[in-house]
């Protein structure tokens, strides 16, 4: 009996990240699909091929990456903006996950960051965290002096973490990317180290 229960419990580890990932992805593709079909049908009517949907929201994402890299564009943008930018509640919400975004963007300030492991003088526990500021003179006065960092600690098997702000020689730099290391937060670093991870054995 204790074997079967090893064997299932093997099997349902297995298979539970496949079944879950297609899961996802069927029910994005299945909205994705619905949408669209809601959208062209007042132009093609009963005409439709499995798979548009799909075609058309890459197409849409193009066409909004392009539009959005024009000057002229992007200043539109500003105004459509101006609700969610200045509504007490909901400016609050947007510029956390706008901010989140631009942060991982191809233009934003992910390639100038790095992934740290973080030692406190006189303490043997080691944090992995992300380095995500270090200037501070757009900041309010109040901050210690001297040379420091902000440094994000993500929390696992949820959407959070704390930011702490340390002095910069509390900080050693590893060879992990900022994706590496969220994902092996999320899952408290359950998960093997991946090759050329570097010194990826230092968990936190």
């Amino acid at each position: 009996m204790k074997s079967l229960y090893k064997y299932f419990f093997r099997g349902l580890m297995t298979t539970l990240p496949v079944v879950l990932t297609l899961y996802l992805l069927y029910i994005f593709l299945a909205s994705m699909e619905a949408a669209t079909l809601w959208m062209l049908r007042p132009l093609v009517g009963s005409f439709y091929v499995p798979g548009m949907g799909l075609v058309f929201g890459v197409v849409s994402i193009l066409l909004i990456g392009y539009l959005v890299s024009r000057q002229s564009v992007r200043k539109l943008l500003s105004f459509a903006e101006f609700p969610f930018t200045n509504l007490p509640v909901v400016k609050s919400i947007y510029s956390s996950l706008k901010s989140f975004a631009d942060y991982f963007s191809p233009a934003g300030k992910q390639g100038e960051q790095s992934v740290v492991i973080l030692r406190m003088p006189g303490h043997a526990m080691e944090m992995v965290g992300l380095i995500t500021r270090r200037s501070f003179a757009d900041l309010p006065q109040g901050f210690l002096p001297g040379e420091r960092v902000a440094v994000y600690l993500p929390m696992g098997y949820m959407i959070g973490g704390y930011t702490v702000f340390v002095p910069s020689d509390w900080v050693q730099p590893i060879n992990m990317s900022v994706e590496e290391a969220m994902r092996s937060s999320l899952i408290a670093w359950m998960a093997r180290p991946t090759a050329g991870a570097g010194n990826a054995g230092h968990q936190g």
